[in-house]
């Protein structure tokens, strides 16, 4: 009998131990994030958000799930297997518009998220447009985190400055300042195709050059056809532009080439204003920056954003987080170091640098349409079609081919040509 006391009280005494392993197990908790953000200046902007996200909720572990590839070329594959496969992680990274709504909102993977945008008075210090492009049938379904332009030309100052160049506003002098560099030995247009969507990101701007912001928003709603001559003309003028980069583009990723310019080998380079955020993780301040040539007075515009998966296995640590992201503090620490101007409108515009006021600028005055390439334009199966059309024009610039190839991508999507 004593025997079985014994055996009954250690029973208890492990019963007891394995109970407060577990209370303290989930007191401690974990929250997987899963993005893209690995560059220069994205992975700062991460980390700002998880020192604070640490600050905040110090037993929290933080397992930051990345997957390299700008623009999502790798992590979005991943992303898929795992939400189909019933295993989604806590949160993920997800460009706002048509990449969210389309993707996983309408197809029901996501949770609405309108309760903490109103107890977190987000509806206030957000631009309708923002919150317009995170909306579906009255709620809204991830919190932005940032703003990201998209049309911006980058250029080496000293460059220009010792070739008695300015930065050009037309196609015409992007072509005369890129033979002049040329006869310099110094490459005239940067550009690094390696995760296959950074050329089409270029073709973009070149679409919203050549037709204007209503023409270009046209061609996503089916208001302008892609058989229209200004498409034609843009595809010319990209396939001039290609005759003047780097020939390793295909070797390196966007921030990998832009080693050229920091290095003074190249001019210049059409991107988002993430490069902002890579040079400053290089301490690089010798850029310039204008509108891509003829969008000036256009806002080609994105924004990264998270979410709440359905089933996901931490959600009371996802809401936290998502306060977080959509904090005065939180924006202000993320965009500081990723190159973007925050979704809040009371945020203090003295704390950033001159680039990011200037594109603070830009997105009050300027023409606001989406981009393609950053799913706010288009369902995620026409941007992955456009983009590899696109780069497969890059190594065989055939126009007449790659125009009936894009009429026939907007028709497979639904939209009449």
């Amino acid at each position: 009998m004593k025997r079985f006391k014994g055996l009954s009280l250690l029973l208890s005494v492990l019963l007891v131990l394995s109970l407060g392993t577990l209370a303290f197990s989930q007191e401690k908790g974990v929250i997987e994030i899963f993005s893209w953000w690995t560059a220069g200046g994205e992975a700062e902007g991460l980390q700002a958000l998880f020192d604070i996200y640490n600050r905040l909720y110090p037993d929290v572990e933080i397992i930051n799930a990345t997957v390299a590839g700008g623009a999502g070329a790798h992590a979005k594959a991943v992303l898929k297997t795992r939400m189909l496969g019933g295993d989604p992680p806590d949160t993920f990274q997800v460009h706002a518009g048509k990449e969210l709504i389309d993707t996983w909102v309408k197809t029901g993977f996501m949770e609405p998220l309108t309760d903490l945008f109103e107890s977190e008075g987000w509806v206030e210090v957000m631009p309708k447009g923002i919150l317009d492009i995170v909306s579906y049938e009255g709620d809204y379904w991830s919190v932005p985190v940032n703003i990201h332009k998209a049309n911006v030309l980058w250029y080496n100052k000293q460059i220009f400055a010792d070739n008695g160049l300015n930065p050009p506003q037309t196609f015409d002098e992007f072509f005369e300042i890129a033979d002049k560099l040329q006869e310099q030995g110094i490459i005239p247009f940067v550009l690094g195709t390696k995760d296959g969507w950074e050329a089409a990101h270029v073709f973009e701007t070149v679409l919203i050059a050549k037709l204007g912001a209503e023409g270009y928003s046209g061609l996503w709603t089916g208001e302008t056809k892609w058989s229209d001559p200004g498409v034609t003309e843009a595809l010319e003028t990209f396939k001039k532009m290609v005759t003047y980069v780097n020939p390793d583009h295909a070797a390196f990723t966007w921030d990998e080439a832009y080693e050229y310019i920091i290095d003074g080998k190249g001019a210049m380079s059409i991107m988002g204003d993430w490069v902002a955020g890579y040079f400053f993780s290089k301490e690089y301040t010798d850029f310039g920056w204008v509108p891509v040539p003829e969008t000036a007075g256009i806002f080609d515009a994105l924004s990264d954003s998270f979410g709440l998966p359905k089933g996901c296995k931490n959600r009371d640590n996802v809401i936290n987080f998502l306060k977080v992201l959509g904090s005065k503090e939180g924006q202000e620490a993320f965009n500081l170091k990723k190159g973007s101007i925050p979704a809040r409108t009371d945020i203090n515009k003295d704390l950033f640098d001159d680039y990011q006021k200037s594109v603070m600028e830009d997105w009050e005055k300027d023409v606001i349409v989406p981009s393609v390439m950053h799913g706010a334009a288009a369902a995620e199966g026409w941007v992955t079609e456009f983009k590899d059309v696109i780069a497969l024009f890059v190594a065989r610039p055939d126009i007449e081919v790659t125009q009936k190839a894009l009429v026939q991508v907007a028709e497979r999507a639904g939209v009449a040509q």
